[in-house]
């Protein structure tokens, strides 16, 4: 490999004007210019060489062998979701000088005059909305790089959609452009804007729903939309998601989810956490949709399937809970075995004896740990001037691990 350094320049928006003294310097001394046309274009009396910037690999080829004095165009702060990060994977960091101009983020929060030190940054350009969709709705103040596909219309009817729409947005259009322009609105309003394709969208929280009357945990069972014996009562939820042992930012999935108590209190145990709510059944995903949107469950994911169907999809699980298995436990278990990650955590409640023992034996076939909870409640009810003792059902919390006891 050659030990030529390679310089990589951040062209600002200002074009050739936005460039300090240095970076000049360095371009002016270059033997090779590579960049998109547009940025080789800042520079029309360039005597070097001119190399457009079509294929990585073609250039890191030739980068890894050249002894010409080669500079890199990028845009704004080439370390900032720029092609600095390739770079510095595939070549020695001691051959690569940086030269960072100023980012067009940065650009943006300048304009809109609002400071940009407490914000956090995203790009769903050529990646999908879906892995960055939870970062999104769980920050205050965020600036997302968007392209063609994941437009700032696509991203707010998916906030819409789980009932996060308490923001402030901001369109920011073609910057440094004569076309550059700044579109202020609301969640519902950015649902129905036509953009260009270069623009950077900022979300600043305004507000959020009044939560203040419910517990992290124990919410009441009747705060829930849901169908008699639907829900996983408040006593044995907390039991559950002791068992669970979450920490915050972990992945669960919620098999069976049903009205999706667990996942909601889940969501607020572990706020930086994912959680998917997996239901099929058409009446309860309406009950589980009502609940995610009153209690702004912006974490959790339902996801519209039968396990073990539907799960190559998800993310691999550290913990799952399963409220409901409609008749293929077995099969469940044996899907479970093969993603649970290490150290991973299985909660099964059962309340027939034959679920319980068909749970126990289909985990310990497949080599876990099993210790099993009998939860019994029993709460006071009014009888004319009496209080009594009503029993519910006893419930079976089965918790499974791989390792020792």
């Amino acid at each position: 490999m050659a030990e030529q350094k390679i310089y990589l320049v951040g062209a600002g928006i200002e074009g050739w004007e936005g460039f300090g003294k240095q970076a000049l310097e360095v371009i002016d001394g270059a033997d090779v210019l590579i960049g998109h046309k547009r940025l080789l274009d800042i520079f029309p009396d360039f005597k070097g060489e001119k190399r457009p910037l079509e294929d990585l690999s073609i250039m890191l080829e030739y980068l890894k062998n050249t002894e010409q004095k080669t500079v890199v165009l990028g845009s704004g702060d080439p370390n900032f979701f720029g092609i600095a990060r390739f770079l510095l994977r595939n070549l020695p960091k001691e051959r690569v000088e940086i030269y960072p101009n100023v980012t067009s983020v940065q650009y943006a929060f300048a304009r809109i005059k609002e400071p940009w030190d407490d914000a956090t940054f995203v790009s769903v350009h050529g990646r999908g909305i879906k892995p960055a969709l939870d970062r999104i709705i769980a920050s205050e103040k965020i600036a997302i790089l968007t392209d063609s596909v994941n437009t700032p219309a696509v991203l707010a009817r998916e906030l819409i959609g789980r009932g996060a729409e308490g923001y402030e947005a901001w369109v920011c259009e073609d910057l440094g452009l004569p076309t550059e322009k700044f579109t202020k609105t609301d969640i519902r309003g950015l649902a129905e804007i036509k953009c260009s394709p270069l623009n950077i969208l900022i979300l600043i929280k305004t507000w959020e729903p009044n939560l203040e009357n419910y517990p992290v945990i124990g919410i009441r069972d009747d705060e829930f939309a849901t169908a008699k014996k639907l829900i996983t009562k408040e006593e044995v939820r907390a039991i559950t998601l002791g068992k669970l042992q979450l920490q915050d930012d972990l992945v669960m999935w919620d098999i069976g989810a049903g009205s999706g108590s667990v996942s909601i209190e889940a969501g607020n145990l572990m706020p930086n956490g994912r959680i998917f709510a997996l239901e099929k059944n058409p009446q309860y995903l309406v009950f589980l949709k009502d609940n995610l949107k009153k209690f702004v469950a912006r974490n959790v994911t339902v996801v519209e399937t039968y396990a073990p169907e539907g799960l190559e999809d998800l993310p691999d699980p550290d913990r799952v809970f399963i409220g409901g298995s409609g008749g293929m436990l077995e099969e469940i278990v044996d899907a479970l075995d093969k993603r649970l990650k290490p150290d991973g955590f299985i909660v099964i409640n059962a309340v027939t004896l034959d679920t319980l023992t068909k749970s126990v034996e289909f985990l310990e076939d497949h080599g876990y740990t099993v210790e099993v909870t009998c939860v019994n409640i029993s709460k006071t009810r009014s009888l004319t001037e009496y209080k009594m003792f009503a029993a519910h059902n006893p419930v079976y919390v089965i918790s499974a691990w791989k390792g020792e006891e």
